[in-house]
């Protein structure tokens, strides 16, 4: 190599530094995946699922780097701004599509800044309450919280969130007033609500399965369209009284939009075929999730399409930052 062309792409480098590594061995370091929320959540659960099969794969460890705050913008804003090389991913959910609307001033811009990598799952919410309550349907529970208004407390993962936004809309639909309370994750929310302190929660069964069996929490119904192959006893919101209810949660993978596209290939190809492994597939499906698995295009559509949705029912619902 002519000694001239060093300088010229040593400046390459460091301008664009995934270059190098698009050209060469990729992965050869740890690659650190943001999650967004705190540890035990739905979204730290799949996360680690998923980094223990990545790094066994390609050789490297994949570490989880748990990064809550401001309803999951604090770790998106982290991995937007990090070197755009393929060694940080990060999670995202569904609550990250109502941020754009509910937090007008993002320090990262959700469809620009940053790239989809794959969605990982789909799942549904289920509407769970504390036994105290004394409701075994989602008509029950709407009455009980008419007749004690601003008494029933509702936890989310977060200002904002799907389930935050959930539960006003819920409100506003029946016709009920609930006090909102906020977590750093739905793990803690869950927790809260083990110990009685709040009384509903629209969460994940990933999470909160092994709790409804022990009888620790009570479900009521699902908030997807149709009613869950998982949990066939329960209703859909809608069948249970809440008409034009439906909410699909669902977790998913991307990066700095900055990164070259070999690198997002190879980690779209690498992680797609991990989630139709058998054993992949039937693990998520027990935790109450279904695997995806789609390609970039696909997911940033999804990803599209859901800011549109939930942008236009934040404002229906009058929903605030807190």
């Amino acid at each position: 190599m002519n000694n001239r062309m060093l300088p010229a792409l040593a400046v390459l480098a460091m301008a664009w530094p995934g270059l190098v590594v698009a050209q060469g061995a990729y992965p050869s370091k740890p690659i650190r995946l943001i999650v967004p929320f705190a540890p035990g959540g739905g979204t730290d659960i799949t996360a680690r699922a998923v980094a223990i099969r990545l790094g066994e794969s390609w050789g490297q460890t994949v570490v989880p780097d748990n990064r809550p705050g401001a309803n999951g913008t604090i770790g998106v804003d982290f991995a937007s701004k990090a070197v755009p090389d393929g060694y940080t991913i990060c999670m995202i959910s569904s609550s990250h599509s109502v941020n754009v609307a509910l937090y007008p001033k993002l320090p990262y811009d959700l469809l620009k800044d940053l790239t989809a990598i794959t969605q990982l799952t789909s799942q549904p919410y289920a509407m769970i309450i504390h036994p105290s309550v004394p409701a075994k349907s989602v008509k029950e529970f709407i009455a009980y919280a008419k007749s004690k208004p601003g008494a029933v407390n509702y936890g989310s993962s977060g200002t904002g969130g799907i389930a935050h936004l959930g539960g006003a809309w819920l409100g506003s639909i029946a016709g009920i007033s609930m006090v909102h309370v906020p977590y750093k994750g739905g793990a803690l929310a869950l927790t809260d609500m083990i110990a009685g302190n709040i009384q509903m929660q629209l969460g994940t069964l990933t999470l909160s399965g092994p709790h409804i069996k022990a009888g620790r929490l009570r479900a009521l119904a699902v908030t997807t369209p149709k009613r869950w192959p998982g949990t066939p006893e329960l209703p859909t919101m809608q069948e249970a009284g809440v008409p034009g209810f439906s909410i699909t949660q669902w977790y998913g993978l991307i990066t700095s939009a900055k990164t070259p596209r070999p690198l997002i290939t190879k980690l779209n190809n690498e992680i797609v075929r991990i989630l139709q492994l058998p054993d992949v597939k039937e693990k998520m499906a027990a935790d109450g999730a279904d695997a995806v698995g789609n390609t970039p295009e696909e997911f940033n559509a999804h990803i599209r399409s859901e800011v549109v949705k939930y942008g236009k029912l934040v404002k229906e619902v009058g929903l605030k930052a807190e």
